[in-house]
């Protein structure tokens, strides 16, 4: 039977591996003032600009029940689905994604249809989709899968290393005087997600390279084999930043694959111009 692969928009993806795997993404939204946007069409350049204009941070919300609910009828009975959504500690549109399911059900559906709270979002959520991704075309059952990705959430590593402190000052998470002593002091932000989905501070880091290094300590940490897996880095419009410490991390780790994307609106207006955001 085949096996049909569904996304939210706060999976960073690049466009050229939906395609390959012929991945439905299902976009978020994000909205400047009245403006709304969809998180698959928001042009990265713009974005950033507009949002260093803005007074506040744009504001995102989750693609309703009956996006999913479409999206799953799409798919049909004759596929084994499975379904890839950002942190519910994150976003809503786990949420969202269960009740889709649970509306066509009540029609009669008969297809199956499998829901993973990734716990995780950006190039982590990317890992676990691309890991699905090869062990359909390698031939996998679709219960091999599941319980593949089940493990992979448990084990997978994501962290964000903030450049800036502006959003989270904007966000309400940092109030503007520590956050002006912070960054007088040149203090990076190295957060992750915890084993529950939730994003909380990791360590405070004085200094960009400083930072960067210390990232690649907390990999080596890592008591799985890193050759086996997949490694995904994404950024915050800074493409040339990202891409030297991706270098910099396959020297010490060979990672089997890497996912470099571009960090999508969504993540990036939490994380802001400047972020890097390594899975493993």
């Amino acid at each position: 039977m085949t096996i049909k692969i569904i996304t939210d928009g706060c999976a960073d993806l690049p466009l050229e591996m939906l395609q390959e795997h012929d991945i439905t993404l299902v976009p978020l939204y994000v909205h400047f003032g009245h403006e709304q946007f969809t998180s698959n069409n928001l042009d990265s350049s713009y974005f950033y600009k507009r949002m260093k204009t803005e007074k506040e941070l744009p504001k995102t919300s989750s693609p309703s029940p009956y996006e999913f609910y479409q999206r799953y009828k799409e798919a049909g009975e004759d596929a084994d689905t499975l379904v890839f959504c950002t942190s519910s500690k994150l976003s809503s549109t786990y949420c969202h994604a269960v009740m889709g399911k649970d509306m066509l059900l009540e029609e009669g559906f008969k297809g199956n249809i499998e829901i993973f709270d990734t716990k995780t979002a950006s190039v982590g959520q990317a890992r676990l989709i691309i890991r699905a991704a090869e062990m359909a075309k390698e031939g996998f059952s679709y219960q091999e899968i599941i319980s593949e990705i089940n493990k992979l959430i448990a084990e997978s590593k994501i962290f964000f290393c903030l450049e800036t402190l502006e959003n989270v000052i904007k966000g309400g998470r940092l109030d503007r005087v520590r956050g002006t002593i912070a960054s007088v002091l040149h203090i990076r932000l190295v957060m992750r997600a915890d084993e529950e989905g939730k994003v909380d501070v990791y360590e405070k880091v004085r200094g960009t390279k400083n930072a960067m290094k210390r990232l690649i300590e907390i990999m080596g940490e890592k008591k799985h084999d890193l050759e086996k897996n997949i490694l995904g880095v994404a950024h915050g419009n800074c493409e040339e930043r990202a891409r030297a410490f991706a270098e910099q991390v396959l020297q010490l780790y060979p990672f089997k694959k890497v996912i470099f994307a571009n960090m999508g609106p969504v993540i990036g207006t939490y994380g802001g111009e400047g972020a890097i955001v390594v899975s493993y």
